[in-house]
């Protein structure tokens, strides 16, 4: 969503990356640029003002002026300034679940924000988090919007509302109150009716089902594409509801991002979810400092953690872990890792995460690295025979042509995945020299204990700190030596890169 963005901002910065001394001009300057590049992503111009007046306040104070590295200072600047936008540091705001259940949450938005979708992914959400919930359709407008409420519960995990035909929806409220009350529901939540556009009708009844239902939280549901319109819609909704949070669907989209970055600073209603994908489990906590991080292509990490630490199979990975410590490594497991990539999001996401994708975005098009390339090499592994993935050395070129034509690519594509996996399984054996010190460490820190209290995530915060031995930077250097033979290094899924471009260099 907000890669037009990341593109000027990061066009701005590299200009400023090779002077010593700004000037009270230059910061001029650039502060100029950075209000085009905020206003062509469509953010609001009252909050373009008040962002550039605080920036170029702190960007002329003398600290900058006179710093050894001024283009890191004004990096920092925009990047505070952003995520005050979004709604300040500290700990994403959440839902505020009621101590005395059930807790009711009220979806409100237009129709076709992704309402209802919305309100099936937080169910999964809330059912994860060892939650009874009980979803309830008030939309008797829209044709089978009750039905596909009542199947994206059963895809959470949660219960629905029986549906009454022709029940008018305050009436559906009272006895989705009821029945949460009696059967001992956590949370309840209450998808109501939406409109393609305003209409006091919709207001009105929003207004009742808000009084018999007392909600909670009340979260206004708005499409991230729909750019000012959005916030539009949600200062007409805020003056009617008691809103206490935004969910902005689609921020996976082509849109230009400026709704995420005005709808805060517009309405004060914090952003407390992002909708990232049409799956039931694609919603995100929405964090301001990560989501800053992102606009200004320092990547996502602690999502990509997160995400990993999801998907994590600790029985497959340990079983993994062993053969590689071994020097193993197989088609069968390169087809694991594939597979694992997309579990967590696809090539495309996973990289979006990375810090400074944006500015090599030219050679990765060039290298042809994306999800279909993905999914053209997993096809090609399952075209193979159980001994073939086992052994691919003896792959004649008969067996080349016929596994080309049954998975829909060239010979050359084939040969390309056997070179990289040669180049990949010669790079374990490599790291597992010495006792596959490198592979005990790695299975230290992701597979013992996942995410949990002293597994994965604790270690990882512990790295560098003396509690675990790294390898060497010569170690590493070695590493990204082997890893560029044959043309940039070659990454598990990734294919290669262009010649000179190594990732392990500072």
């Amino acid at each position: 969503m907000f890669d037009a963005l990341t593109d000027r901002l990061s066009s701005v910065f590299d200009r400023l990356s090779g002077r010593g001394v700004l000037s009270e001009k230059d910061v001029a300057e650039v502060m100029r640029e950075i209000r085009v590049a905020l206003l062509e992503a469509d953010v609001a111009l009252p909050v373009v003002r008040d962002f550039i007046a605080k920036a170029t306040e702190a960007a002329t104070g003398e600290a900058v002026i006179r710093s050894v590295r001024p283009a890191d200072q004004v990096v920092k600047i925009t990047y505070d300034g952003l995520v005050e936008m979004l709604g300040g540091e500290g700990e994403p705001e959440g839902l505020n679940l009621s101590l005395n259940p059930p807790t009711v949450i009220l979806m409100a938005g237009l129709q076709g924000s992704g309402k209802t979708t919305t309100a099936g992914k937080l169910a999964l959400r809330l059912v994860k988090e060892r939650k009874k919930v009980l979803l309830a359709s008030l939309d008797t407008r829209r044709p089978a919007a009750m039905e596909q409420l009542a199947m994206l519960a059963t895809q959470a995990g949660a219960e629905s509302l029986p549906i009454v035909a022709g029940q008018a929806a305050p009436d559906i409220a009272r006895r989705a109150m009821s029945a949460a009350k009696l059967q001992g529901y956590d949370i309840l939540i209450l998808d109501t009716a939406g409109r393609t556009t305003l209409d006091e009708a919709m207001m009105s009844e929003a207004s009742e089902i808000a009084k018999i239902s007392n909600p909670s939280e009340t979260l206004l549901v708005a499409d991230a594409l729909t750019g000012q319109d959005a916030v539009r819609t949600a200062k007409a909704f805020h003056e009617r509801l008691p809103l206490t949070g935004l969910v902005l669907t689609r921020a996976d989209g082509d849109g230009r991002g400026g709704a995420a970055l005005s709808m805060r600073a517009v309405t004060g209603l914090p952003i407390k979810f992002l909708g990232v994908s049409e799956k039931i489990d694609g919603l995100e906590l929405f964090d301001a400092g990560r989501v800053a991080g992102r606009i200004l292509g320092q990547g996502d990490i602690v999502a990509l953690v997160e995400k990993a630490s999801a998907e994590f199979d600790q029985a497959k990975s340990e079983a993994m872990a062993r053969k590689l410590a071994k020097g193993q490594f197989d088609l069968d497991m390169m087809a694991e890792q594939l597979s694992q990539m997309k579990k967590m999001g696809g090539m495309e996401g996973l990289m979006g995460m990375l810090p400074g994708v944006q500015k090599i975005k030219k050679q990765i098009a060039e290298a042809n690295i994306s999800d279909k390339m993905v999914d053209r090499q997993a096809a090609i592994i399952s075209s193979m025979t159980k001994e073939e993935r086992k052994k691919p050395d003896i792959l004649a070129a008969s067996r080349k042509r016929r596994i080309a034509a049954g998975s829909g690519v060239d010979v050359a594509e084939v040969n390309r995945l056997l070179k990289q996996h040669r180049q990949m399984a010669d790079a374990f054996k490599m790291m597992s020299k010495g006792g596959g010190r490198g592979f005990a460490q790695m299975a230290q820190m992701l597979g013992a204990g996942g995410g949990g209290p002293g597994g994965g995530m604790d270690r990882m915060k512990t790295m560098g700190g003396g509690k675990m031995p790294m390898p060497s930077q010569a170690e590493i250097e070695e590493m990204a030596a082997k890893l560029q033979a044959g043309g940039g290094p070659k990454l598990p899924g990734l294919g290669g890169l262009p010649p000179g471009f190594n990732p392990f260099k500072k």
